[in-house]
């Protein structure tokens, strides 16, 4: 579905529920941000990868996966595809020589900084009608439903 088809009929009983809105807000979000990676031929799985190791600094396989919560199996084929496209690197683990540590390389650096770019641009539009103190908003509003207070 393009971002200019509009969404299935649903009642306006269902239309008024946020876990409807949420779900077309995040589905419209989805497409636009994937839409935006692939100029850069970036899959948002990647992407988030690329981005985690960038943050986190070179670690383990295994840990990478758990702080992003990918499977295990899917995470080594996201390291694979980034590793062959010269993004991130994999090095012995000075801690266990057993362990590779992944890193982001000088390429996944120029990479990453070109996607955030879009990215931040796809979720520009995606807010595009709202104020920036919406926006703002919004974002607190939907971390307090992502993380509720325990």
């Amino acid at each position: 579905m393009s971002d200019n088809t509009p969404a299935p009929y649903a009642p306006s009983r269902i239309r008024a529920l946020p876990s409807w809105l949420l779900g077309r807000a995040a589905a419209r979000g989805h497409r636009l941000v994937a839409d935006a990676l692939a100029a850069e031929g970036m899959r948002m799985m990647h992407h988030a990868v690329l981005s985690a190791v960038a943050e986190l600094g070179p670690l383990s396989q295994a840990e990478l996966g758990r702080r992003v919560g990918i499977d295990p199996k899917d995470i080594v084929a996201v390291v694979n595809d980034l590793q062959q496209d010269g993004l991130v690197t994999r090095t012995p683990d000075p801690k266990d020589r057993r362990k590779n540590a992944i890193e982001i390389s000088p390429a996944g650096e120029r990479r990453l900084d070109r996607t955030q770019r879009l990215g931040d641009q796809a979720n520009a539009e995606l807010t595009a009608a709202l104020s920036d103190e919406e926006r703002a908003q919004l974002v607190a509003l939907l971390g307090r439903i992502v993380a509720p207070a325990e």
